[in-house]
């Protein structure tokens, strides 16, 4: 075990060649019905390297690093060490967050049936559940978990909590709607210059004095893919003249002295960049009121906010760690990397990925991730971007979307209807392949953070006093 991976480590971080990763090619397609298969190169840890009891080493109860690489704080929180972002658990231990997306219970009969027959009682469910996460090497549970069940002494994993203030607020005043794994808002506009959205942020995260004190929460999540685009300003400028976003967008461009008729695009981006510091600025000041201890883990960017640079320093100041839902993707861009590094030079955390399997007998036909054809295939593509993810050195984990397949009878948001997403089915059954692939990953990821801090300081990794 102890050579495996320190092959892989010396391929991974000196680009050397070694076999401790392969090369394999995955057929591959953007929709189950609309194209032809595609062959994708993909990188996953080498099959004859392979050890199935390889364990990452120890680890503690955070399921972070036993080693601590600095002072525990009580609380999790990022550290760059030898310039390399990495989160800090509250033991000290080195910390990747690897997580899961809804990890809640089925609501339908079908899966109320097979709940029974798998656990019994709803006090068995986070018990067994969580020895089956920790298995699989995953140390999170990611957003719109039903973490209240996870508060049992003997049931705790670290989570995350989404708020969704602009969503909220949107509900209260009237005009949001359902979309595609997200609310729509009117015009796509959000209601971020409404005077009372400070008050209605301030009053929402008063929620947050019911876990401010617990070392297990790694952070909170604001909103959920909000539209943060290039057109903000025109779309702002397109709501009715006695709405609050109209008003406070020509008076932005009437300090600027600019005209209606000479917006370009510099003008744009200086909107949005306007526009999302005046969001985050209120969130994290309500935030920080009453949960001074956690994380501030970002809105969740997708879709075009990943190229907008405005968007990107204007959380700068304000996030502990970005927050990006990043489909489309097959191998990660590490020019995209790089520009979000320039750009905020904040960590960031991949909060939505996976890929479809037609083995599964499912559609496929809802949500955005890839659709391959088997459910190793899934593993291999979970292999692939994991380590794309890893070579970053503001990377600091990940959650796949989601811990349960779709139920078609749940009555789900459009993204959610027909799709093979999760690690098990919506009758609890695992998909054993495709968890076996994320186990052999995760059990390594530790391992080649530590490498990539050894490599950076020509020296041993820093252990706290």
């Amino acid at each position: 075990m102890k050579i495996f991976l320190s092959a892989l480590l010396t391929l991974f971080v000196f680009n050397t060649t070694v076999s401790a990763v392969e090369e394999i090619d995955v057929d591959v397609k953007r929709r189950p019905h609309s194209e032809a298969w595609k062959s994708y190169r993909t990188t996953i840890i080498s099959k004859a390297e392979r050890d199935d009891g390889q364990t990452s080493g120890e680890v503690n109860r955070y399921g972070g690093g036993a080693t601590p690489v600095s002072p525990g704080t009580v609380f999790f929180h990022v550290q760059k060490i030898n310039e390399v972002w990495v989160i800090v658990d509250p033991e000290g231990g080195l910390f990747i967050s690897k997580g899961l997306n809804s990890v809640r219970m089925g609501k339908t009969n079908a899966s109320k049936s097979a709940f029974a027959s798998h656990f019994g009682t709803t006090d068995n469910w986070p018990r067994k559940t969580l020895k089956d996460l920790q298995a699989a090497g995953f140390n999170t549970l990611g957003s719109w978990t039903d973490w209240r069940q996870f508060q049992k002494p003997d049931a705790r994993m670290p989570y995350t909590i989404t708020w969704n203030f602009m969503e909220k607020y949107g509900r209260k005043v009237g005009g949001v709607y359902q979309q595609s794994g997200h609310v729509g808002y009117p015009q796509d506009c959000i209601y971020v210059f409404d005077k009372a959205f400070e008050d209605h942020c301030d009053e929402l995260a008063k929620q947050m004095l019911e876990v401010s004190d617990d070392p297990y929460l790694l952070g909170h999540f604001s909103d959920n893919e909000m539209p943060l685009r290039l057109n903000m300003l025109d779309r702002f400028l397109e709501l009715k003249k006695s709405q609050e976003g109209y008003l406070a967008a020509v008076a932005w461009l009437n300090r600027r002295g600019v005209e209606r008729a000479a917006i370009t695009d510099e003008i744009r981006e200086a909107f949005v960049e306007y526009a999302a510091e005046q969001y985050f600025r209120v969130v994290k000041q309500a935030i920080r009121k009453h949960d001074p201890n956690h994380m501030y883990l970002g809105c969740r960017f997708h879709g075009q906010a990943l190229t907008l640079k405005p968007l990107f320093k204007a959380a700068k100041e304000h996030v502990d760690v970005l927050s990006i839902n990043w489909y489309w993707q097959w191998t990660p861009d590490t020019e995209k990397m790089d520009n979000w590094k320039q750009w905020s030079d904040r960590p960031f955390i991949i909060t939505e990925f996976y890929a479809k399997g037609m083995d599964s007998g499912m559609g496929n036909k809802s949500g955005a991730g890839w659709v391959v054809k088997t459910q190793r295939d899934r593993g291999y593509f979970y292999q692939n971007f994991t380590l794309g993810l890893l070579k970053h050195p503001n990377c600091v984990g990940w959650h796949w979307h989601r811990y349960m397949d779709n139920d078609p009878a749940a009555g789900q948001d459009p993204s959610n209807v027909d799709s093979n997403k999760g690690i098990v089915t919506s009758k609890y059954e695992p998909h054993e392949d495709l968890v076996s692939e994320m186990a052999t990953m995760n059990a390594a990821v530790h391992n080649l953070r530590e490498g990539m801090l050894q490599a950076n300081s020509n020296a041993e990794l820093p252990t706290a006093e």
